[in-house]
């Protein structure tokens, strides 16, 4: 059906975006099979980082006195600080009620008592379920760290992820301190040498492939600080050449980089105390140049990187850029940086993930996203309309199917149609 007006075309973008199931290619939650390390409910959406970061801006204590307190208590600091004291319009503080309102609970008191009933007596399972209807995400990519004891515990029992949650194996140690690893490593049998040898490539690789045989991750990732460079011999440009890449392009997967963070600039602050800076593109340009036969999925923190990287996936194929990251994902970085990508990649390119550490943040993220991508989608379907080029609704249907779900599934090779 051709659609002749902007009217038409808005109606359509909406309707299709709501429509479109979504898989979420990178988040911190874990199958509900998984146990305790799932996080959720309103306490955690509340006491997650960001929030942490910004309730410091209002208060005089002492960070080390707020990590002492427990979950609660934090809980309720924030709310008042942010919540009660003041009108939550930064976007961490809008997500929360966001959250509650799609999840059906009325944001309409300060009393948080009343938000902690609402989600008394609900199960993992159940708030899984809930949380993936109402955002329309069919898949959920996970983020497994073999180096985190509690959840290396949980594979080596036998668990595995319900069918609809999917393992990727996280190696941050491995590539950001080496030195320290490589004791833990030997620890767990792999006769990692002092320097860097054949033998010593031979364990890590072995560390590697067992853990994909484990997992059966859909890639492999690392988080990288923007003094990252390629080729070097250091550590860990060691570890990327001689192992990373290889089993990587062995099995097929994509190795994903995520590239920017600077991490705990305020160490008081931990997790809350993490930065960002500009990275040099050349080392990912090294990267895919060196190594056409291999897969990157790559997202980077700087918005000063951004249009480099969007170029840079004009002249490789093999590039996927996927999604707005964490202090980018603020709707007017998201508008401005998804309708570049649109402008010089049309629609070759994975627009968000949600990045949750929190299972009802998965709410928030996608709506506040799809608020954003209507208005973008519709536009630039309207310059099209505008020059006389017939569009259809067909057609917007297959680019946000595209965007939303099989630009990941067909850059991994893999079926899709579940």
């Amino acid at each position: 059906m051709i659609l002749t007006t902007e009217k038409g075309i808005r109606n359509t973008v909406e309707e299709a975006i709501e429509n479109q199931e979504i898989t979420d290619i990178h988040t911190h939650l874990f199958s509900p099979n998984f146990g305790d390390i799932l996080l959720w409910d309103i306490d955690e959406l509340l006491t997650y980082h960001y929030l942490v970061a910004e309730v410091m801006r209002w208060t005089d204590m002492d960070p080390a006195l707020f990590w002492r307190m427990e979950k609660k208590e934090q809980a309720e600091l924030i709310w008042q600080k942010l919540f009660v004291e003041r009108t939550p319009v930064s976007e961490a503080a809008r997500g929360v009620l966001t959250t509650l309102k799609e999840m059906g609970i009325d944001p309409k008191t300060k009393n948080l008592d009343t938000y902690r009933a609402e989600f008394a007596g609900r199960t993992a399972a159940a708030q899984v379920g809930a949380v993936m209807k109402q955002a329309n995400v069919s898949n959920i990519v996970m983020t497994n760290d073999p180096f985190d004891e509690q959840e290396r515990a949980i594979w080596f029992e036998g668990t595995r992820p319900q069918d609809d949650f999917h393992a990727v194996l996280r190696i941050d140690p491995l590539l950001n301190d080496f030195q320290n690893t490589k004791e833990k490593l030997r620890e767990w049998g792999y006769d990692i040498q002092d320097e860097w040898n054949g033998r010593t490539i031979k364990e890590v690789n072995r560390f590697l492939e067992d853990w994909i045989d484990i997992m059966n991750p859909l890639y492999m990732a690392v988080s990288l600080p923007p003094s990252f460079a390629y080729p070097e011999e250091s550590d860990r440009g060691r570890v990327i050449r001689d192992c990373i890449l290889p089993v990587t392009k062995k099995h097929n997967i994509p190795f994903a980089l995520m590239i920017g963070v600077k991490k705990r600039v305020n160490p008081d602050l931990i997790d809350a105390g993490d930065f960002v800076g500009k990275a040099d593109i050349r080392a990912l340009e090294n990267l895919l140049a060196e190594n056409q036969e291999n897969k990157f999925l790559v997202t980077m923190l700087s918005r000063e990187n951004q249009h480099e990287l969007a170029v840079l996936a004009r002249k490789f194929r093999h590039l996927m850029i996927f999604g707005c990251w964490w202090f980018m994902n603020n709707p007017v970085i998201v508008n401005e940086v998804t309708r570049m990508r649109l402008e010089l990649l049309n629609t070759s390119f994975i627009p968000q993930h949600s990045d949750a550490r929190v299972l009802e943040q998965v709410v928030y993220k996608w709506r506040h996203t799809k608020t954003v991508l209507k208005d973008v989608l519709t536009e630039k379907y309207e310059d099209v309309r505008s020059t006389g080029w017939p569009v259809t609704k067909e057609d917007i249907e297959k680019d946000i199917a595209a965007m939303f779900h099989e630009n990941f599934w067909n850059f991994l090779d893999k079926d899709f149609r579940k």
